[in-house]
């Protein structure tokens, strides 16, 4: 994924298009979070611009299979290869205002994920940290992480659909 900057916060290239012709207006995005486990540990990253540990997420390219982008999200975040095992959550949240003013609404797909290969490391600048948490020790989230990866460890084998 290319990446433009706004504020010193990096855009996906397409996104930065739309924002020429709508500016900072409300888009409806759609998004992925892979919660990668293994060996009862859980791979989170701390983000660059608020510092919060989150599992690992991102906006989708055009046209990209979702469980395509969840293992490309993981890669470019953590240098870790994974692979999306199911579809744990399907949710669309609340309107976030990002740093820069931009206005967003993401519908979510989330995925359960399980490691491949690679050494965990911060692989671009979205991210200050990259920590395997024990499943029984995690760090503080929102509600909302909190869902998704409740809904992953769940076990179940249908997606959960908030509403």
């Amino acid at each position: 994924m290319r990446l433009g900057y706004v504020a010193g916060v990096p855009i996906p290239d397409f996104v930065v298009e739309l924002r020429r012709h709508v500016g900072q207006s409300r888009l409806w995005l759609p998004a992925v979070t892979a919660v990668v486990v293994h060996e009862r540990r859980l791979l989170m990253v701390r983000r660059a611009d608020n510092g919060a540990w989150t599992p690992i997420t991102g906006i989708m390219e055009p046209g990209e299979e979702p469980a395509v982008a969840a293992v490309r999200e993981a890669l470019e975040e953590t240098g870790v290869q994974v692979r999306a095992d199911r579809l744990a959550q399907v949710s669309s949240g609340h309107e976030v205002t990002h740093a820069n003013g931009d206005l967003a609404v993401y519908l979510d797909l989330t995925f359960a994920c399980s490691y491949v290969s690679g050494e965990a490391h911060v692989a671009d600048d979205e991210s200050s940290d990259v920590h395997w948490w024990p499943l029984d020790d995690l760090p503080r989230m929102t509600p909302v992480l909190t869902g998704r990866v409740e809904a992953a460890i769940s076990g179940e084998s249908a997606a959960r659909y908030v509403g």
